[in-house]
């Protein structure tokens, strides 16, 4: 039934969030602001009038609440707020940019213009969304605030995804872990870059996300006594010392807590850092570094520090432009905690980031912001410089999303700050382009060292170069910076080219010589006949010499005889209606698509999927492959084919057998193996395919494959396996 709408009640609500959002604005504007703003407001609620969103409300509460968010969380000012008023009129109304132009101004036109989606069609294979990122990075390079509208954007989606369909939240959360939730951290937006990560685990792992909310409220009163005593003689002895200042505990997100789980294979309770404390201190810009230091003094006098976890960011800030000093000290009760140190800018750096540092850039302050500037000209330079595809282009983005930085010296002292794994090949490339070309080796510390030599923290490098060096296949091994590895292969596939020609004249000459007529026919059978179907490979291979010219002989070109087939590259997978067979899964076992049609599919070996688990299909070529939801490679997929990605869920089942494998670790005793066996097969009726247990000064460590009926069987199966003695971790494994 239709819930009936009060126009009155939605005419107000409308009202209260506009006010809002100028009450939150009115410290940031001056002049005609307010007035662009309404004039912004009044555009964007006419042109959106008859729309509704997912959920039922009027449309205009989404634009607003975008405005909101990129004045009270990113901290931006009057262009932002007009350019997120009117961020979706161009894509869902008869609105053009012009008319934006026109209405309010060049700056507004080119922000809505980076924020509006690219529409057109797309080959199938290149990925709609992969473009419309490149676009708007290509726009980033020019105004930084078009990301930050959009990932303000893409934050209120997230916080309202519940009414879209499952699919869809699978598709907009995989997005986010993959491409915004690492924006927001290279731009220095925490608490935005948290938020994202812990919404992306509630829609994709629903379960998990709501036993470690619960796990984390329960232990919160816990938490607030510990932090209470832990501070108390600090917060005195800066008191009696004159500071001004405050202390918060700042609790850890739900998904970092879950990413330190996994990597360092612990659980919840064993988390020692569930909180950090935050000392922040109202100084002066030239006290702050003095002044850090000597708070961190007063910490360590109370508490002893771990020598290997002191973080110094305030001698040399991250490349996002995060300041802060960081130690990890003992507390009394044989607890490890997290304390950071920061000024109160260093903090709004670290909570606004990018937009923060508008605000002190004319207060004469040393800015870290030129790191930042530095990251935003090479995202410029990789746009330029990038002619592959935009999938690609986007794998090489994210991964200079994400990585920690490691900072080295030229001979004369210069530092030059590069991404963590970076080589000396890289670090020749970043000095320029032309001495990385020519690249010998380095003089890493007075010693010589190959190209591949992966850089330290505080290496002073000497490059080696040579008139004669030039860049080979190898060296694309040696470099993870975009700058190196496009520029390395910029050269390849220009020498590629130019050789390409010399074997394509080879070849006419040859042919001429024969007597035999240069035509695509021709030229196709002598293709097969060296089974290279590419004619830019066939002419380079023949100008390196890896084909012999002499080879082509008049015989190849016989009419009288059948040319070579060319290979299908669709053969049917043998091998996987093998496997489909052994284990079981047959058509009438899931559903797929809105419709209950029956679709040939495969099941995914990456993830090994069994009834009970969260599914979607993925379309390939060859059929639908079933992925579970968690699955390692799932993000990526449903982040740059969102098209592909079908709904699928289990149909209630026969009593059938599937793989899963379970991973068991515990403490050795005599008899340990029978007592596990005797689970699986007796109590259970489990069958097994095989045990693997390897015993070490102790400890053991087991891999079980057993076929199971679904998801609740393999679950009682680990818990009984849990209560054996000695046994300390049971957890299913993916293939």
């Amino acid at each position: 039934m239709a819930t009936l709408i009060d126009p009155e009640v939605e005419r107000n609500e409308i009202l209260r969030q506009y006010r809002r959002l100028l009450r939150t604005a009115k410290p940031y504007l001056s002049g005609n602001d307010a007035k662009l703003i309404k004039k912004a407001f009044n555009t964007s609620l006419e042109a959106h009038k008859e729309m509704r969103r997912k959920s039922g409300e009027p449309y205009i509460l989404h634009p607003l609440a975008v405005a909101q968010i990129v004045v009270e969380e990113i901290g931006l000012g009057t262009t932002s707020i007009v350019a997120a008023l009117l961020h979706d009129v161009v894509e869902d109304t008869p609105w053009e940019i012009a008319d934006v132009e026109r209405e309010f101004g060049t700056k507004v036109a080119r922000i809505v213009d980076g924020l509006t989606k690219i529409s057109g069609v797309f080959e199938y294979g290149t990925s709609e969304q992969a473009e419309n990122f490149r676009k708007m990075l290509l726009t980033l390079s020019e105004d930084v605030r078009v990301i930050l509208i959009k990932l303000a954007d893409r934050l209120h989606n997230m916080r309202t995804l519940d009414s879209m369909p499952r699919h869809k939240q699978l598709k907009i959360a995989s997005e986010t872990i993959y491409l915004y939730a690492p924006l927001a951290h290279r731009l220095g937006l925490y608490a935005i870059k948290s938020e994202l990560e812990d919404l992306y685990l509630k829609y994709t792992d629903t379960e998990v996300f709501n036993e470690l909310t619960n796990k984390v409220r329960q232990s919160r009163g816990a938490r607030n006594r510990f932090i209470k005593e832990f501070v108390a003689p600090v917060d005195e002895e800066l008191k009696a010392q004159g500071f001004a200042f405050e202390i918060k505990g700042r609790p850890k997100s739900i998904y970092s807590i879950l990413k330190k789980m996994r990597k360092q294979n612990v659980t919840f309770d064993e988390v020692y850092d569930l909180f950090a404390i935050r000392v922040i201190l109202d100084v002066p810009p030239e006290q702050e570094k003095a002044a850090c230091w000597q708070v961190y003094s007063i910490v360590t006098d109370f508490y002893q520090p771990n020598p290997d976890r002191l973080r110094d960011w305030v001698s040399t800030p991250k490349a996002n432009g995060y300041e802060s000093l960081h130690t990890t000290v003992m507390s009394r009760t044989g607890q490890w905690v997290e304390v950071q140190i920061r000024s109160r800018r260093m903090d709004d750096i670290a909570e606004k980031g990018y937009a923060a540092h508008w605000k002190y850039k004319d207060t004469g302050v040393p800015q870290p912001e030129s790191t930042l500037e530095a990251w935003i000209a090479k995202v410029r330079e990789m746009l330029e410089t990038n002619n592959s595809s935009a999938l690609e282009f986007m794998d090489e983005f994210r991964q200079n999303l994400f990585v920690k930085e490691v900072y080295a010296f030229t001979p004369k002292g210069k530092l030059i700050i590069l991404p963590e794994k970076s080589t000396a090949l890289d670090f020749a490339f970043e000095i320029h382009t032309h001495i990385g070309m020519q690249c010998l080796g380095a003089k890493v510390n007075q010693k010589l060292q190959p190209l591949s030599y992966q850089l330290h923290n505080g290496d002073q490098i000497e490059i080696l170069t040579s008139q004669k060096q030039k860049p080979t296949e190898e060296w694309l091994q040696y470099v993870s910076t975009a700058k190196a590895r496009n520029k390395i292969r910029e050269y390849l596939r220009d020498d590629k080219r130019n050789k390409a020609e010399d074997g394509r004249y080879l070849v006419e000459k040859r042919l001429e010589l024969l007597g035999v007529a240069n035509t695509p026919d021709n030229l196709s059978r002598l293709f097969a006949h060296f089974n290279i179907f590419n004619s830019q490979d066939f002419f380079y291979r023949l100008a390196i010499g890896q084909i012999d010219g002499r080879e082509i002989k008049e015989s190849l070109f016989d009419p009288a005889i059948d040319p070579p087939r060319m290979p299908s590259i669709l053969e049917p997978k043998t091998f996987d209606k093998e496997v489909q067979k052994i284990r079981g899964v047959r058509a009438d076992m899931l559903v797929i698509g809105e419709h209950t049609d029956k679709f040939d599919y495969t099941i995914a070996p990456c993830c090994n999927p069994i009834p009970g688990d969260d599914v979607f299909g993925f379309e390939t070529d060859g059929g639908i492959v079933i992925h579970r939801t968690s699955c390692p490679k799932a993000v990526s997929m449903m982040s740059n084919y969102g098209n592909r990605i079908v709904r699928a869920k289990w149909t209630d089942q026969l009593e059938l057998a599937f793989l899963a494998g379970i991973r068991i670790q515990g403490s050795d005793r005599v008899g340990l193996v029978n007592d596990v066996t005797k689970i699986i097969s007796t109590s259970l009726k489990v069958n097994m395919r095989s045990i693997t247990i390897d015993s070490n000064d102790g400890m053991f460590e087991g891999q079980i494959i057993v076929y199971v009926n679904d998801t609740s069987h393999l679950t009682k199966l680990i818990q009984r396996l849990s209560k054996v003695s000695g046994v300390l971790l049971v957890e299913r494994f993916d293939s």
